[in-house]
């Protein structure tokens, strides 16, 4: 993935939810026994192309999900969403995490399991048709999402790379 289509975001007057994908419980051993923390996975939007996620750690559950809130806020980018969907399929993976996003019709709804669904609906998208391959583990596969959403290109981003009008990216010719 080049890091040139990659935007971030700055979190200065923007509204945004927050949604937990995951809370897990983690035992340190030490000498005198067992240490129990909890890690959290957060994903956070704005629900208008603006997504991020994170991971916090702690020995309280709410503590782990504010600071995994804070580390989302920090790895906030922006993706392309045109009319509630994804302007063209695209496959996203990291690690074992592989996912195929493909536009859908207004009305469809998302139709996206579990960590996949928080991903795009705090990006805003409306309509999607998803599917999840590979690995199921949370974190590689809000990863994927991502991945995959950093890849999109709307129609006027293609323009501006080529240096060519939006109808010549459409018809072929002017």
């Amino acid at each position: 993935m080049s890091t040139a289509n990659i935007k971030k975001v700055r979190t200065t007057d923007i509204e945004l939810k927050e949604k937990v994908v995951s809370i897990n419980r983690v035992a340190k051993v030490t000498k005198g026994g067992r240490t129990f923390s909890f890690s959290a996975l957060v994903v956070v939007g704005d629900g208008n192309g603006i997504v991020g996620y994170g991971l916090g750690k702690s020995l309280e559950v709410t503590d782990a999900i504010s600071k995994g809130v804070d580390d989302a806020k920090k790895n906030l980018v922006k993706v392309p969403v045109l009319k509630g969907t994804v302007p063209h399929e695209q496959l996203g993976k990291y690690g074992g995490g592989r996912v195929f996003l493909k536009p859908a019709a207004h009305g469809t709804g998302v139709i996206a399991g579990g960590a996949m669904r928080a991903v795009l609906e705090s990006a805003g998208v409306t309509d999607v048709l998803a599917k999840s391959k590979g690995s199921s583990n949370p974190h590689n596969v809000v990863k994927a999402t991502i991945n995959a959403l950093l890849e999109m290109r709307d129609a006027y981003t293609i323009a501006q790379q080529r240096g060519i009008s939006l109808k010549k990216v459409f018809n072929g010719q002017e």
